[in-house]
């Protein structure tokens, strides 16, 4: 299976840069699966339902998250009203039990090979949620037998957090994939068991700014510590994503790419 995971989507900046290279690179990676993570797709902080369903009309299988998701409350109302499509909109699973949505989602692709997506959060630097790890552990064992290819979104902001999740689930799913920092890492590899792994696959957004903001409004917090609104920047707009190809459930082989106007590199 050939599996496409684009990095977080950062504002109308990351939405266009989406519109513009996620077609092209299905398209020429012949990609079966694509998973996006979508936190910060409305205006740098949040989702909407509506940004979700453009995610999904520009080529988006699955939705992913993190600790924004619930930064736009009208996402609530798309979990409500509409339930088959927010099934795939995934929000960490180990948030505390009583909140809408799933963070495990299993479908099949067009030829009929069955897969799954897991969410996690970790808890470094991040709000004291439930553990990842013994989450993760609970819903592997809840998946069927016959799903063997799984990509895990281990959205945190610790790379040791993220580096030991790849090491525990290592020939436990096919792919561990750290989200979060917006700061791509160049140590995509293939750990013992077959797992692919990443620490973080970067942002999808613009990178002239500060992890996607203006660099006027961070600067402003450093220098002064008063809170200033952030806003996302414009210029340098890239697209991040690591590409999977994995048999029988295990990574054979991973390509980082980095979408930059009409070219690609990876």
């Amino acid at each position: 299976m050939r599996i496409l995971f684009v990095g977080d989507i950062f504002g109308q900046p990351g939405r266009e840069a989406l519109a513009r290279h996620l077609p092209r690179l299905k398209q020429e990676h012949a990609v079966d699966l694509t998973i996006v993570n979508s936190e910060n797709a409305a205006g740098g902080f949040g989702l909407t339902g509506p940004l979700a369903e453009e995610i999904f009309d520009r080529g988006a299988d699955v939705i992913t998250t993190g600790n924004h998701v619930w930064d736009r409350r009208e996402l609530h109302d798309y979990y409500r009203d509409f339930p088959a499509d927010a099934a795939r909109v995934l929000r960490p699973a180990n948030f505390p039990p009583g909140l809408p949505g799933a963070g495990l989602y299993c479908s099949q692709i067009a030829s009929g090979e069955a897969y799954a997506v897991l969410n996690l959060q970790g808890r470094v630097f991040l709000p004291a949620i439930d553990c990842p790890f013994r989450k993760a552990d609970e819903l592997l064992a809840s998946l069927p037998a016959q799903v063997k290819t799984i990509v895990v979104d281990m959205h945190a902001e610790a790379t040791s957090e993220k580096q030991a999740m790849g090491w525990y689930l290592d020939g436990r799913v096919s792919a561990v994939l750290g989200t979060h920092t917006h700061v791509p890492t160049a140590d995509e590899r293939i750990l013992p068991g077959g797992t692919g792994f990443q620490t973080d696959v970067g942002m999808t957004g613009p990178f002239a700014g500060v992890i996607g903001c203006r660099t006027e409004d961070v600067l402003q917090r450093f220098l002064t510590g008063v809170a200033a609104k952030l806003s996302p920047a414009r210029g340098d707009i890239r697209l991040c994503a690591i590409l999977l190809e994995t048999e029988n459930g295990r990574t054979r082989r991973m390509v980082r790419i980095m979408a930059r106007d009409h070219e690609s590199a990876g």
